[in-house]
């Protein structure tokens, strides 16, 4: 539950539509995150510098952590002990695990969800050579933001920008972007906009990049999509801000159900989420995110930029392997035809039987498999895809994935 003085303080700053005339000097002019698109050259050697600055454990940050709300020095079963690296705008909280020669990977996770959705992924990967960096949102647990003035923004291009700012901070020069939901979103968007620094994309339910043409806006999705999107138009309205600072626990409860139908999640997964949701600048970063989704509220100037080249659909020409979870309550799973002209490099799209909307978490094994499957692609192969549209496989039920004959 968010406390009544924050939740005081987002309707002032955030709820109440944030206006852009309500934005600060210091937030308009402030440099972009992330750096401008291409301002980092493509490098074969993917590896991270050794002994990078500014990255710290989280021993010796507590004043940023009880800021946050949240106790940030417990590890993640799995994930490896939280660490810190700060960027222009944000200090951002990450796990990361694997050997340090190892490629890297970045692992974005989804609202209202949180990095423990890699507990078993990041394992898996980091056991076969990989470098993973499981970084945690803006607005969530110990992530926070560094100044006062930042506007606390949620939307699309700032979730990618903000993937490009950790890859910086942590002198990572390409990685394999990956992850479902905001995270999904914020790899799309990275991978679409700065494709030098992504070497191949794992996406849940594949082009996410949102069309925020107002025409697209008002074009309504068929009735039983727009009721599984009932917060979308909730989170718009005073009450709907009231109701999920309130009920921040109940709130992701109902989206988990209704997202993922087959999944049976713990009381304690849901209560690890849950402790996500006491960073102070949660409740304004959710709120901000849907009410631009929908129009409704203005962004962060300082993403205006990207937000036009985004309103353009870039095409995402990477190489890239899409998931859709057959028992996805949010969105219909798909044989991957329809996003097919999004992708220009060479592409490999799944179905997954039984996953929902939270597919690292519900099936592991088939998003594991996906990364060291996209780490395979070659672009020379983009021509031969894109003739035919995504190669479409289903993972048996049954057994393991099998990638590039690697038996997961």
């Amino acid at each position: 539950m968010i406390n009544r003085r924050s939740f005081s303080k987002v309707l002032t700053i955030g709820a109440a539509s944030v206006t852009a005339g309500g934005l600060s000097a210091a937030a308009a002019d402030a440099p972009t995150s992330g750096g401008k698109p291409g301002s980092a050259g493509p490098d074969t050697a993917d590896r991270t510098t050794a002994g990078t600055a500014g990255t710290y454990d989280t021993a010796g940050t507590a004043g940023t952590a009880e800021q946050a709300g949240v106790d940030a020095a417990k590890p993640a079963t799995g994930l490896g002990p939280v660490r810190r690296v700060r960027t222009d705008l944000l200090d951002i909280a990450y796990h990361q695990a694997g050997p340090a020669d190892g490629r890297p990977v970045v692992l974005g996770h989804g609202w209202p969800y949180s990095p423990y959705a890699y507990q078993e992924v990041v394992p898996e990967l980091a056991g076969r050579g990989f470098r993973c960096y499981v970084p945690y949102l803006r607005g969530h647990g110990p992530t926070v933001f560094r100044h006062r003035a930042t506007v606390r923004s949620g939307q699309q291009a700032a979730l990618g920008a903000d993937v490009i700012a950790f890859m910086d901070a942590l002198g990572i020069r390409r990685a394999i972007l990956g992850g479902y939901d905001w995270g999904g979103r914020g790899a799309c968007v990275a991978a679409a906009l700065w494709p030098e620094r992504c070497s191949g994309l794992v996406s849940v339910n594949s082009y996410l990049i949102q069309d925020l043409d107002p025409s697209v806006i008002d074009r309504p999705d068929p009735p039983d999509v727009e009721s599984a999107h009932w917060y979308y138009y909730f989170l718009l309205t005073k009450r709907g801000a009231a109701g999920l600072a309130k009920n921040t626990k109940e709130f992701a409860r109902v989206v988990w159900k209704r997202n993922s139908p087959e999944w049976r999640f713990t009381e304690a997964d849901l209560d690890r989420a849950a402790q996500l949701f006491e960073n102070l600048d949660y409740l304004a970063v959710v709120l901000n995110c849907y009410r631009t989704r929908r129009l409704a509220a203005p962004g962060d100037p300082r993403y205006a930029e990207l937000e036009a080249r985004l309103l353009k659909q870039p095409p995402i020409t990477v190489p890239a392997v899409t998931l859709d979870g057959k028992a996805d309550g949010s969105l219909p799973w798909t044989d991957g035809t329809a996003s097919a002209p999004h992708f220009t490099g060479p592409r490999v799209h799944h179905v997954v039987p039984h996953a929902g909307h939270n597919l690292p978490q519900e099936a592991p094994k088939a998003f594991a498999a996906a990364v060291v499957e996209v780490s395979h692609l070659a672009p020379t192969t983009a021509r031969a895809v894109s003739k035919t549209g995504p190669v479409k496989r289903k993972y048996d039920p049954g057994e393991a994935p099998k990638v590039s004959g690697i038996r997961l």
